[in-house]
């Protein structure tokens, strides 16, 4: 019996695992896509949510996912951490750009 329930409690470890691995490959996929379509629109537009998604993962400890990443951009008039970041790639501003990773917040 004891045996069985470990069986079963590592099945059940081994499905949450291919679960999460399945949605962060999702995720990865849409992310790939969104900063695509970014980059489509205007390049600085892609490179200053890839500073403001890197400076999300040094602040707090993780990947900023898709969606939030879309709520980011497109909630009101955006993120405004998210548009100066974008602002500062399009100048070429990276002292400013440095400022702004600092503001990033851990809720996007």
């Amino acid at each position: 019996m004891v045996l069985k329930a470990f069986f079963v409690g590592c099945l059940l470890i081994t499905l949450t695992s291919s679960n999460a691995s399945a949605q962060a490959e999702r995720d990865d996929a849409a992310m790939a896509e969104y900063l695509g379509l970014l980059d489509q629109i205007a390049p600085p537009a892609r490179e200053g949510a890839e500073a403001f998604m890197a400076a999300f993962r040094r602040k707090c400890g993780r990947d900023l996912r898709s969606s939030e990443l879309r709520r980011a951009v497109a909630d009101g008039n955006g993120n405004p951490v998210l548009m100066q970041m974008m602002r500062a790639k399009h100048d070429r501003n990276e002292s400013e750009l440095a400022r702004l990773a600092g503001l990033v917040e851990c809720r996007p």
